[in-house]
């Protein structure tokens, strides 16, 4: 018999089509408070306290957003999104992580998630961050799947890339990267652009992690597509730019 699933439902005045959010959180007196709290600004909030139950209700489900704890019994965070991700599950993952250091930010990212968030946490910036992750899912939903420039094919739908007839492996981090760099193609991107829309505004890491990802995406593609401006940012640089003289 599964254990049950506790739901949170928005006040009154609400949207229309709220979006609905996963919480999988063992810590119960935090995840219920979490889930008044995202109940009261208008989303549909269920939460279930198992990492099995958690990937069982996140498959089953259609949900638009999952706040995932790491340390949870049964089955723990990073191999339920791992799981998800497999089945092709690609809701945005929003992972919970205790401050001594249990959490391995690339270890997590690489197994899919988007973003993560080390406790204790201001509640305020628990919102930003769904805010953030909800708005950049469903702009690369409304966007054609299939960004073509040059040899270079991105496909956000299937998040797989291709250059040439070779099929590039990216991280679910450098993909994100890529993606942002393919949108803007032909611009000047700023870090600070590239963190509030990878990371989101409110990330409070080394903003040098941006370099790290450039660099990788560079070694995993062509160095020459894309080129640092100084003072100013990244531009992916149109195909004909990048072949050899």
């Amino acid at each position: 018999m599964r254990p049950p699933v506790s739901h949170h439902r928005p006040a009154g005045g609400a949207p229309r089509r709220p979006c609905r959010l996963l919480i999988v959180e063992d810590e119960k007196r935090l995840a219920v408070s979490l889930a008044k709290g995202l109940a009261a600004e208008g989303y549909l909030v269920d939460v279930v306290h198992d990492g099995r139950e958690g990937l069982h209700q996140a498959t089953e489900g259609t949900y638009d957003l999952v706040i995932l704890d790491i340390m949870l019994p049964g089955l723990n965070g990073y191999r339920v999104c791992a799981a998800l991700r497999a089945a092709g599950h690609d809701v945005p993952i929003l992972m919970l992580t205790a401050k001594d250091g249990e959490y391995d930010e690339a270890e997590g990212l690489d197994t899919g998630a988007d973003d993560y968030l080390t406790k204790p946490f201001s509640y305020v910036v628990l919102v930003a961050r769904v805010k953030a992750l909800l708005r950049r899912h469903a702009q690369v939903a409304g966007a054609s799947p299939v960004h073509v420039h040059g040899d270079l094919k991105v496909d956000t739908a299937a998040r797989r890339v291709f250059l040439g007839s070779s099929e590039v492996a990216l991280t679910a981090k450098e993909f994100s990267v890529l993606e942002y760099l393919v949108l803007r193609a032909g611009e000047v991107v700023s870090k600070a652009e590239i963190l509030e829309h990878v990371w989101d505004f409110a990330y409070e890491g080394d903003p040098n992690i941006v370099e790290v990802y450039i660099s990788a995406l560079r070694r995993k593609l062509r160095s020459a597509l894309i080129r640092t401006v100084r003072g100013a940012g990244y531009r992916l640089e149109a195909p004909e730019e990048t072949e050899p003289a």
